[in-house]
């Protein structure tokens, strides 16, 4: 009976054929499964075989599509993001139907595998909290447009260059050339520091001289190194001040605005060129340093308390005796 259940669905017709592969004796009607394989292969099997090349034909078409749409959009500059979503989306999109049509084309009840799929998407929904989550939160990342691919970021205490955003992740390029993927959920509700936003950064920087050193000819000299640096935007205000007086050095703070691009340049140049400059004009540069006092007295007072105690004793026993 098992395998007269597995072989009859080669019936494909009821109406038509309705005998069976398999007799209550067991025997099995070679002549009729050759009729209905036969059958099922110039109908159904043709059917098929047409959806396959079909939906083939199709899947080309839409990534020729997908991709001249994408094309068309990067040469007329438009968003690295947005370009990315729209491909995604074109390309993942159409396939779906045409999946969908291919089955209903070759018989199969889509309206039964709709159900099915939403049953299994409640199941798998409840299993997949955080992949929702991260799929909205790329939903989010692309309304709100925080950040944008090519900008650096400082986010869930990483740091790079956005590679790309996808739906449920972001891809940083991190400064030695590593990926790494950021759920768009926690992206999205975190705090995020885009660098990129504003053409223009400010550079602080702290200096330290000694408190024997001559502040004030110390100001001079990293002013003149400031002065010196083609990449620092005289047009806004230079900051030279006393910030503090630390532990072992006074400490002073600069202040400049470079361009965003230049920042890390100019940061370099900056560190080299102060440390190079206070050097030549005798500045001392202070570190963490102990020095150790000792008192030479201290080792006659020992010898002298030594000396009293001797004589105390001595005069102790004298007076027993």
């Amino acid at each position: 009976m098992f395998l007269n259940k597995l072989l009859n669905p080669f019936v494909l017709d009821s109406q038509t054929s309705t005998e069976k592969f398999i007799d209550e004796s067991g025997q099995l009607h070679w002549n009729v499964l050759r009729d209905n394989l036969l059958h099922w292969i110039t109908t159904t099997g043709v059917r098929i075989v047409i959806g396959l090349i079909i939906l083939f034909v199709m899947i080309k078409v839409t990534n020729r599509f997908a991709k001249s749409v994408k094309n068309r959009m990067t040469k007329r500059g438009c968003d690295k993001t947005f370009t990315s979503v729209t491909f995604q989306v074109l390309s993942i999109g159409f396939k779906i139907v045409w999946v969908l049509l291919f089955l209903g084309f070759i018989g199969v009840e889509t309206a039964s595998i709709g159900s099915i799929v939403a049953s299994i998407g409640v199941a798998v929904g409840l299993a997949v909290q955080g992949s929702l989550a991260n799929f909205a939160g790329g939903i989010v990342i692309l309304v709100t447009r925080p950040f944008k691919v090519g900008d650096y970021i400082q986010a869930q205490g990483q740091e790079g260059t956005v590679e790309d955003i996808r739906a449920f992740y972001t891809h940083l390029n991190t400064v030695d050339n590593k990926v790494v993927l950021l759920p768009n959920g926690s992206l999205s509700s975190g705090v995020i520091v885009n660098v990129n936003t504003k053409p223009v950064r400010r550079l602080d920087q702290t200096w330290s001289i000694a408190y024997t050193a001559d502040y004030n000819k110390a100001v001079k000299v990293i002013t003149e190194v400031i002065n010196k640096c083609d990449l620092v935007l005289k047009d806004r205000d230079i900051f030279v001040r006393m910030n503090a007086h630390a532990d072992s050095a006074i400490e002073i703070r600069t202040k400049i605005w470079v361009k965003t691009s230049d920042y890390w340049t100019t940061n370099f140049y900056m560190l080299e060129q102060v440390y190079a400059a206070l050097n030549k004009a005798g500045i001392e540069i202070p570190y963490n340093k102990m020095d150790l006092y000792i008192k030479e007295n201290h080792v006659e007072t020992e010898e002298v308390k030594h000396e009293v105690t001797k004589k105390v004793i001595n005069s102790d026993q004298e007076a027993k005796l």
